[in-house]
């Protein structure tokens, strides 16, 4: 192997007898850095799109809940709460109240919404988060996306009235059972705030507090819907989530309650961008195919080139397999050069753009960022540079073994002489 290495290396480098080998071999390289930085750069801005859908869903959900597997509530009582927040990597534990909803807003216009109520310390963090000068609800008021209130003509201090359809359900039922009308009350309401944080809470979502949610939803004492929870800083998603599997599984309501993360709340738009992100890769990769597709070409040419010094390499004692291992470590040094250098351009051209956002977004005004998100993740670029190798050593498998039938062959024994 050693001296396969050291003769590749010198038909590398040593100058051949048709320059057009060097150009060829040159325009090989160059395809593999430029395939291989342009498909990490386009994985790295998928990626921070990614992040930063993500980042808007968890202003209003978390990264983790935990959810009853069937029916609508759980019971949290302050030891549960006590409990999750002691556990590894846990840095708020909030319960909520959600369900849907009908909104009428005056004369004909009503609405199916989600109704979302958040605890004192919920809705601090909310407006920390979204660095709000002013509270989103107060106890008793509500707050809508601004896409919902367009369609419904909502604005600030206007009177709204919303009911479940727990509470429609209750109605039909007090026809037969006079005693449940005094239940009936619809809860009446006024629209604090519009806000704007993501298109699928713009769109039908209603934020209030807790306990005003729980009269809408008609829920118990110590009733909610499920928990939010929070990693600490400094955590990774994975290990916060297996933690909290973790104690599930040892807890007596492991069969009742389940953790749901995100991505799993958010199934359809999670993997409609992966799919966009192997897509990309799939169609990129073709770029680096190509480049390694000529690198072929240029170790054929090679060991048409080296026909003298293949023989004389012959003459020293050099058999069929040492022949093929020269061209294919050749081709494998060629692969490895291209993906160090593409996969150092693509990391300097991200951190660029993390730091200083060069690329700017076609229109501020549209977008929420002024420039294209990047985030960098190891295991592309671990993926990428190792696919843009094997590529490489693969496509040189023929001509290796082309160079070791031309070294082996009689036909150089006589044209040698």
């Amino acid at each position: 192997m050693k001296t396969g290495l050291w003769i590749a290396q010198r038909f590398s480098f040593a100058r051949k007898r048709f320059r057009v080998i060097n150009v060829i071999s040159a325009i090989s390289l160059a395809g593999i850095i430029v395939g291989v930085s342009t498909l990490l750069v386009v994985m790295s801005v998928l990626n921070g799109f990614q992040k930063l859908a993500r980042d808007l869903f968890i202003t209003i959900d978390s990264p983790a809940q935990i959810v009853p597997v069937n029916g609508r509530t759980i019971a949290v009582s302050e030891t549960l709460l006590q409990a999750l927040s002691a556990l590894d990597g846990v840095g708020a534990v909030e319960p909520y109240a959600e369900g849907e909803a009908v909104m009428a807003s005056g004369g004909e216009k009503s609405e199916l919404v989600v109704v979302k109520g958040f605890s004192d310390a919920a809705h601090r963090r909310l407006m920390q988060q979204t660095h709000a000068t002013h509270p989103y609800f107060t106890a008793e008021t509500i707050a809508a996306g601004e896409m919902l209130a367009y369609r419904t003509n909502l604005h600030a201090f206007q009177q709204v009235k919303i009911f479940s359809p727990e509470l429609i359900s209750l109605g039909l039922e007090s026809l037969s059972q006079p005693y449940l009308i005094p239940m009936l009350g619809i809860p009446e309401t006024t629209v604090s705030s519009v806000f704007s944080l993501q298109k699928i809470f713009d769109d039908r979502y209603v934020l209030t507090s807790d306990l005003f949610a729980h009269k809408i939803l008609l829920l118990g004492r110590g009733e909610y819907s499920g928990i939010d929870i929070r990693q600490k800083e400094g955590y990774s998603r994975d290990s916060f989530t297996a933690s909290l599997r973790q104690w599930l599984a040892g807890s007596p309501m492991k069969g009742i309650w389940k953790v749901r993360t995100l991505e799993e709340k958010y199934s359809s738009i999670f993997t409609v961008m992966q799919l966009e992100k192997w897509a990309s890769f799939s169609v990129l990769m073709l770029i680096i195919l190509v480049a390694a597709l000529s690198l072929t070409g240029s170790l054929a040419m090679t060991a048409i080139d080296k026909q003298r010094e293949l023989f004389y390499l012959r003459c020293l004692g050099l058999e069929k397999p040492q022949f093929m291992s020269i061209f294919i470590i050749q081709g494998g040094m060629t692969g490895l050069a291209g993906t160090t250098a593409g996969i150092i351009i693509a990391w300097s051209i991200c951190r660029l753009q993390e730091l200083y956002g060069i690329v700017q977004l076609p229109s501020k005004s549209a977008f929420i960022i002024p420039a294209y998100p990047v985030s960098m993740h190891l295991d592309d670029f671990v993926i990428v540079g190792i696919t843009g190798v094997v590529l490489c050593l693969a496509v040189s498998l023929y001509p290796a073994r082309k160079a070791a039938m031309i070294a082996t062959s009689n036909a150089l024994d006589q044209k040698t002489n």
